[in-house]
């Protein structure tokens, strides 16, 4: 598990400030559920974390229990299969922040794409080990993208897409 740092989630939601209130989020490597906690502080309308790790799960269900369980909904799932299912009610935001060097992030594009978790006001925040491009995400997704926001933080690369069109 490898935490968000308190910096580069303080950027993130600066960059987001009037985009998370009344918003339905999706977390699919929620790991320690920080960019969850803060989205739901900030006035998330509902947040869908998956957690695989069976430890790190019941770490989250602990930490989550003194919320209203209205705000969220927690899943001890593997992403690639949770995400493998048709979905009917697409997200306003993704927190794409998977285990880096596991080839996580094209796969999880393409799910996200063809199983309708996106519609074309979606953004999505991803943390990775190199550099997103529109040419990345347009071979992933499957639309033109807008890099809204790019940083790095040591080996971390951190950036806002929206979807231009689906």
């Amino acid at each position: 598990m490898r935490p968000t740092p308190g910096k580069t989630r303080e950027t993130l939601f600066n960059w987001l400030q009037f985009d998370i209130a009344d918003k339905t989020i999706l977390d699919p490597f929620a790991g320690s559920g920080a960019l969850s906690l803060e989205a739901i502080s900030r006035g998330a309308k509902k947040v869908y974390l998956i957690e695989k790790n069976r430890k790190v799960f019941k770490s989250l269900e602990s930490n989550f229990k003194l919320l209203d369980n209205l705000q969220y909904q927690l899943n001890n799932n593997d992403s690639t299969i949770f995400l493998d299912k048709q979905n009917t009610n697409p997200f306003d935001l993704v927190f794409l922040d998977p285990p880096f060097n596991q080839n996580l992030i094209p796969s999880t594009l393409d799910l996200l794409t063809k199983k309708n978790y996106l519609h074309h006001k979606t953004q999505i925040y991803i943390e990775s080990e190199y550099e997103m491009t529109p040419e990345i995400l347009k071979n992933h997704l499957g639309c033109n993208c807008m890099v809204k926001k790019q940083k790095k933080s040591g080996n971390v690369h951190y950036c806002l897409i929206s979807l231009e069109s689906l």
